[in-house]
């Protein structure tokens, strides 16, 4: 076995032992918030501690909210922050990729958008919560949907958008406040290097502030275990960690 593979995986396994032995320490709990004229849920969880914490909006892929996206939610709030995972897809969650084809084509934009603001509004409205320092995390379509909001929100601190398609449009580049950090497999066919380097170069064009990677070998949803054939350890361990740094960087 290759040595930097060996100790990836090293890594992602210290690593889910460590937020298995976390769990007990943070408090789980849906909760019920108001999106226009709807009532919406979102799976919230609570680092340890009082005060205000910083805090996250955590967008799940094309499968809807699933166990996997709230174990990230938990990682981050063991990490010190308020973290609260929507759910666009309101309690569904597909388990083939013909499902979540359907449920992804049927969230309307408006809706969506909606739902984030939401998120946004119930985290800044609680008492454990620091509203300046808010930021978004998404994959795969919620990747897409995490800079959606950073083009919508300009309170949004930080944005991080894992595979997920991106804007070139000056217009909408220069709505982004937030900085913005993507990760990309330089394999994914519905998110092409192009692409992103194309976003790259309006953010900078724009003078935003914007940190992308790009890793080789690696192709859509590299960095889900769920993803037999395409997870890539090495670059999801690394995705992990520059993630972590970010959010430290600016929303701590």
């Amino acid at each position: 076995m290759n040595r930097k593979f060996f100790f990836s995986v090293l890594t992602l396994t210290i690593f889910a032992l460590s937020l298995a032995l976390h769990a007990g320490s943070v408090k789980t709990e849906t909760v019920s918030y108001p999106s226009g004229s709807d009532t919406i849920s979102g799976y919230l969880v609570q680092p340890e501690g009082g005060g205000k914490h910083p805090a996250l909006i955590v967008i799940h892929e094309w499968w809807g909210l699933n166990d996997w996206v709230k174990e990230q939610t938990q990682k981050y709030a063991g990490q010190g922050y308020v973290a609260l995972a929507v759910d666009l897809y309101r309690g569904k969650v597909a388990t083939t990729p013909d499902d979540a084809h359907i449920l992804m084509r049927g969230l309307a934009d408006d809706r969506g958008l909606r739902d984030l603001q939401a998120a946004f509004s119930y985290l800044s409205s609680r008492p454990d919560v620091d509203a300046a320092k808010i930021g978004s995390v998404g994959w795969c379509m919620g990747g897409g949907w995490s800079i959606k909001l950073a083009e919508d929100q300009p309170r949004l601190a930080a944005c991080v958008v894992n595979y997920g398609s991106l804007p070139s449009d000056p217009a909408i580049i220069a709505k982004i406040h937030a900085p913005v950090e993507g990760n990309f497999g330089a394999d994914d066919k519905g998110i092409p290097p192009t692409d992103v380097r194309a976003f790259e170069a309006a953010m900078k064009a724009a003078g935003k502030s914007t940190d992308i990677k790009i890793y080789d070998g690696a192709g859509h949803a590299y960095q889900n275990p769920n993803n037999t054939q395409g997870f890539r350890p090495e670059a999801a361990a690394d995705s992990a960690q520059r993630i972590s740094a970010f959010f430290q960087k600016y929303l701590r």
